[in-house]
């Protein structure tokens, strides 16, 4: 077992189980209408993080460390962004409280 730490391949196992849910997710997301890209977006900041754990199980270069978890800074904005833009700011259609008149319209 503590090979599999040592060799970073439990993160690679996971980064395959991180695979197979986007896979899920993307399905799923056509089927509600939910932007593949936002389903990306969410992802992106995980796998870095994974990627970032790879590197320092595996003694790499502590550079590379520290861009993986630079990618997922820059990911998890760029999700944040997504999410919380101008253009879904507060007062758009999407935060809107439901009325009773627009229930039973």
């Amino acid at each position: 077992m503590s090979d599999l730490f040592a060799s970073g391949r439990i993160i690679d196992l996971i980064l395959a189980l991180v695979v197979l849910e986007s896979l899920a997710l993307m399905t799923l997301s056509r089927r509600r209408g939910i932007a593949v890209l936002d389903v990306a977006a969410a992802l992106a900041p995980g796998v870095a993080l994974m990627l970032a754990l790879r590197a320092a199980l595996t003694d790499a270069w502590w550079g590379w460390v520290a861009a993986w978890l630079a990618a997922s800074l820059v990911a998890h904005l760029f999700d944040l962004s997504r999410r919380w833009g101008p253009e879904r700011g507060a007062g758009s259609p999407r935060d809107a409280k439901p009325t009773a008149r627009s229930l039973l319209a």
